[in-house]
């Protein structure tokens, strides 16, 4: 697993610049060009059991050891005893006419780093929701030249999530796909644990992307379809490429034509799967064993096995995204905003920490957060659980810092103190080691004084008008106070001392 995890990484690493090269050239043609991106994502629902079946859904089990005789329905199986007839399926269920939800729509944030200077908002139109059942998983075999078949995900219950199109970049489409995955892991229907080609994962949600070029204002052109995008990134890449791949085509005279592609993570293109050069007719057929599911809109209704009170559901939802922000907007700016509910997990901890400490600052703890604790995880190729199990030491952190008992390169060095798995909270760090900051300004003035003393040449350049020597007396008082100086005090009264 380890070994793997770093062959990914670094693949990973290796193509990046390799990508940037296919899609430099996008922005120049966008003015002439107008992608337009619809999304169907398919969810794995947090369910015990099957659909239709008492099969379990585990995903680590074995290869077909979570099967049913109605999940497989191999013929000549000889039945088994119940109290009732039980027939084997052997196709799959799914609504199409009678969908559980329509015209729904999800708000969401559009942020990235370094492209954006705030978040943007976007909306995108829910065509349907709907019920249905996986299917099997082929399995192929290059070295014997075999297919097999693994039927674990047979009738293991999804929510199909038709979107219309109404995104234009692949970056939308990411944070579409981001937003939608918070609100079902508040929720607890899915995991949203997406699939990543180098490492054997989970799959639970898997997203499936039509993409057309058109002229502005223009009918829209002739689609491809992007099949099981596997990853948040993949999702912007792949969708990103093939809009560059459509342009290309149409800006040589060409005809961009109906197939369904795939997106190969290794060469960082789409590749044909099949031509559509007709529509499928998957005849489609009423399940006569199913009775219908009424949903209403009235409180004297008690919810039963097939009567639905939705309003009384609706009581019982949490806190979601869009609600949850418009809260943190009065403590956060919008860009931390953005980056600390772009993950359900940093969201959670985030709120925890807050919980357990009412005096704290939701800006500085999300500022650290952020920009410490995060990159510390990344620099170290570290799994969020290792944030989960120091909490404690994590909070104790963040107080020290905000009663200014510590300065932030001690704060990074406390920091860095986990990696050693110390017996100790930071407080005792601190007094063991004398890693107070020194903030008496009397104190400061006697140091900088002495820093101003035995460098006169410094002082000379300083009045003479090279201020950006001024640096360098911050950087001799720092170092001089192994690095515990008051930085913001330190300033004030070398530039009192100078005038």
């Amino acid at each position: 697993m380890f070994l793997s995890k770093n062959i990914s990484i670094f693949i990973k690493k290796y193509h990046k610049n390799t990508f940037k090269k296919y899609i430099r050239f996008i922005s120049g043609n966008m003015e002439e060009w107008k992608p337009t991106i619809g999304l169907e994502i398919h969810a794995q629902i947090s369910t015990k059991s099957k659909l239709f079946s008492g099969a379990p859904t585990n995903f680590n089990n074995p290869i077909n050891s979570c099967v049913s005789l109605f999940d497989c329905a191999i013929p000549g199986t000889m039945p088994v005893k119940y109290n009732k007839y039980f027939r084997k399926a052997g196709f799959q269920i799914t609504q199409q006419k009678k969908p559980l939800a329509i015209n729904g729509k999800i708000k969401f944030n559009v942020f990235k780093t370094g492209v954006h200077k705030q978040p943007y908002s976007k909306s995108s139109k829910i065509k349907q929701i709907q019920l249905e059942q996986d299917s099997g998983k082929s399995l192929h075999n290059e070295r014997v030249g075999r297919s097999l078949i693994d039927l674990n995900r047979a009738g293991i219950p999804l929510m199909e999530l038709v979107f219309e199109p109404d995104l234009t970049s692949g970056e939308e489409a990411a944070a579409l796909v981001k937003e939608l995955c918070f609100i079902l892991q508040l929720l607890g229907t899915c995991s949203c644990k997406m699939e990543d080609f180098f490492i054997f994962t989970e799959g639970a949600l898997r997203v499936d992307a039509n993409v057309s070029i058109s002229k502005p204002n223009a009918p829209l052109g002739i689609r491809t379809e992007l099949k099981n995008i596997s990853s948040l990134s993949a999702i912007n890449h792949a969708i990103e490429y093939e809009i560059k791949r459509q342009i290309s085509i149409l800006q040589k005279g060409g005809e961009v034509i109906n197939e369904t592609r795939a997106w190969d993570p290794l060469s960082k293109k789409t590749v044909l799967m099949r031509e559509k050069e007709e529509k499928h007719d998957y005849r489609f057929m009423p399940e006569p064993n199913l009775p219908p599911l009424h949903l209403y809109v009235n409180r004297n209704v008690q919810n039963t096995y097939n009567l639905i009170d939705i309003p009384s559901l609706k009581e019982q939802l949490p806190e979601l995204p869009e609600q949850i922000r418009q809260n943190l907007l009065k403590s956060l700016t919008p860009d931390t905003l953005a980056a600390i509910t772009s993950n359900l997990e940093w969201y959670l901890l985030f709120c925890d920490i807050l919980k357990n400490g009412n005096h704290r600052e939701p800006q500085l703890v999300a500022k650290i957060f952020i920009s410490e604790i995060l990159s510390l995880l990344d620099k170290y190729n570290l799994d969020f659980t290792f944030c989960i199990n120091n909490q404690k030491y994590i909070e104790e952190l963040i107080d020290l810092i905000q009663v200014k008992i510590i300065n932030q390169p001690t704060f990074k060095k406390l920091l860095n103190e986990l990696l050693n798995k110390p017996n100790k909270m930071p407080k005792q760090i601190v007094e063991e080691n004398n890693w107070f900051i020194i903030s008496d300004e009397k104190e400061l003035e006697m140091i900088c004084l002495e820093i101003l003393k035995t460098n006169p040449n410094l002082v000379k350049q300083y009045k003479a008008g090279r201020k950006k020597v001024f640096k360098k007396f911050l950087h001799k008082t720092f170092l001089l106070t192994e690095q515990r100086a008051d930085m913001a005090k330190t300033s004030k009264i070398i530039t009192r001392l100078l005038s």
